[in-house]
């Protein structure tokens, strides 16, 4: 096709207004040093506001919990007898 670009990438026609950019290789040293200061930010972040997910999800556990008991407890022998419910 005449005019057009066999390929991707392949310039057949002079294209105006393309900038094209690079990484410095001072950069890409950078990098492992995100990955490092990433990770303690996040644990900083997190352990900063443990307290608001810590706490009410423990609370919430508990209940649970307790409650798991206790109806397993009415539901048993020994809950029915306790009740005065054994008899009908």
């Amino acid at each position: 096709m005449p005019g057009r670009a066999s390929w991707w990438g392949a310039p057949i026609i002079k294209q105006k207004g393309i900038i094209e950019y690079t990484l410095s290789p001072y950069q890409t040293k950078a990098a492992p040093h995100w990955v490092r200061s990433y990770v303690f930010n996040f644990y900083r972040r997190v352990s900063a506001e443990a307290v608001y997910f810590v706490i009410p999800f423990g609370l919430g556990y508990g209940i649970y919990a307790w409650a798991k008991r206790h109806d397993a407890y009415q539901n048993s022998k020994a809950g029915h007898i306790a009740s005065g419910a054994a008899h009908h």
